[in-house]
């Protein structure tokens, strides 16, 4: 018998059905069978092409997540001042990868996209990432109000500013994993276990 616990997941133009948990004796139908390949907390159904997304990184450099087709891509919303989420997201993808290998390793991008435009300069952003270790291993895309506003719409990321402490901002905190063929497939809560990103990424890649 299959056990599946179906949440509903505010995306992108509308909703989606994120598929979570669940064990089977039987593979009866193709999405209890896609969830079974994955360790992501969910996948989406129906799997659709991501979003948009075309910043430029704290260097300068224009980066589009359509130039990494073929690759795994992991997307995050995150921001240099988080005092919690954030650091846990950075830190895990960074165990993830070291848990990958080398060959395994370059079948991934981690795209990290600001939810503070205001606090996140190519100054903060370039001493977070030395303080987690992941300079030159993700890229951190950051931009005026507008241009990220855009980019959480498209997403379906929330970001507001505590009104009580500006330093702070209320976001969403998970992390998207996109198929080679660039279609939004798994999500992973904030508090994720690196070997199951570890364990998604060829699977993610070879889509």
């Amino acid at each position: 018998m299959l056990v599946v616990l179906v949440v509903v997941v505010v995306v992108a133009g509308g909703v989606a059905l994120l598929r979570i948990g669940g064990s089977s004796t039987s593979r009866s139908t193709s999405s209890s069978s896609v969830q079974s390949e994955f360790r992501a907390a969910g996948v989406l159904s129906p799997v659709a092409q991501a979003p948009p997304l075309a910043l430029r990184n704290y260097l300068g450099q224009p980066v589009n997540i359509d130039s990494y087709r073929g690759k795994a891509v992991l997307v995050t919303f995150i921001y240099t001042h988080c005092p919690d989420v954030c650091p846990l997201i950075t830190s895990n993808l960074r165990v993830a990868q070291n848990l990958m290998g080398p060959a395994t390793a370059s079948k991934v991008q981690i795209i990290a996209v600001s939810v503070d435009s205001r606090g996140d300069t190519p100054k903060t952003v370039a001493a977070f990432l030395a303080r987690h270790e992941m300079t030159g291993r993700m890229q951190y895309l950051i931009g005026s109000s507008s241009q990220l506003a855009r980019v959480w719409k498209a997403w379906g990321v929330g970001s507001e500013r505590d009104t009580h402490n500006p330093e702070l901002v209320e976001h969403s905190g998970l992390v998207y994993g996109i198929t080679g063929s660039g279609k939004r497939t798994t999500i992973y809560a904030a508090n994720f276990q690196p070997s199951d990103i570890a364990h998604d990424v060829p699977l993610l890649a070879s889509r």
